[in-house]
């Protein structure tokens, strides 16, 4: 639990516009969907799914390091990685037994015999949506694992997309028609408070003076 007094008072040293950008963001956030990718090689590639999942309001994105191992690139997430959450591992299996714990369905994003068009997917199941590396895709290992496999229809000669612009098509969809259900798929009260508090932090340079200041006054 965070300490709400805290909060409140750190709110104070927000402009009207940030507080209001705020409430805005918060209010279409969600953790029903959530993003991994797995060893992605190229940077720019997973700062961009970083971007995607900010612009779409996916909070939480899964970065699997198995094999390549890369700082995110802050000028491809134009600063998407302050405002998303950011989890890492060295091992697939640690992220999908991590992600089921939490109840997501993992699916992949590869065309596959059992395979569900994007207009067809169902939305009102708790997702996390896997991308591969650019040339291999997922692993086997993965799609041992996965619940379902999730295709983009394609009409043209090129039979497969870049992991960023799949990761766009793919989240623009799922989270409009998720907005049309019945499922209470935005952040819990608790979840918001916690997020404004951790914006804050990152938008106000003194905030360690101020915090300590605001108990030393207490």
């Amino acid at each position: 639990m965070i300490d709400l007094k805290l909060l409140h008072y750190l709110d104070t040293y927000l402009t009207d516009n940030r507080r209001e950008r705020f409430n805005r963001v918060l209010s279409q956030r969600t953790r029903h969907f959530t993003v991994a990718t797995e060893d992605v090689y190229q940077l720019h590639n997973t700062s961009a799914v970083i971007r995607s999942c900010d612009v779409f309001g996916v909070q939480d994105i899964h970065v699997v390091e198995e094999i390549n191992s890369k700082r995110i690139d802050r000028e491809i997430a134009m600063g998407a990685q302050k405002w998303v959450d950011l989890h890492r591992y060295n091992s697939v299996k640690s992220c999908i037994s991590e992600l089921k714990a939490k109840g997501y369905q993992i699916v992949a994003t590869t065309p596959h015999a059992n395979d569900c068009d994007l207009q067809d997917f169902d939305v009102t199941k708790q997702s996390c949506f896997f991308f591969g590396r650019e040339t291999e895709g997922l692993s086997q290992e993965v799609l041992d694992e996965a619940d379902c496999f999730l295709k983009i229809p394609m009409s043209g000669f090129t039979e497969s997309l870049n992991i960023s612009v799949s990761a766009a098509i793919i989240l623009q969809h799922v989270t409009a028609k998720l907005k049309t259900t019945d499922v209470a798929w935005q952040l819990t009260e608790e979840e918001q408070n916690e997020k404004r508090l951790d914006w804050i932090k990152k938008t106000i340079k003194s905030h360690e003076d101020i915090i300590k200041r605001f108990y030393s006054d207490s």
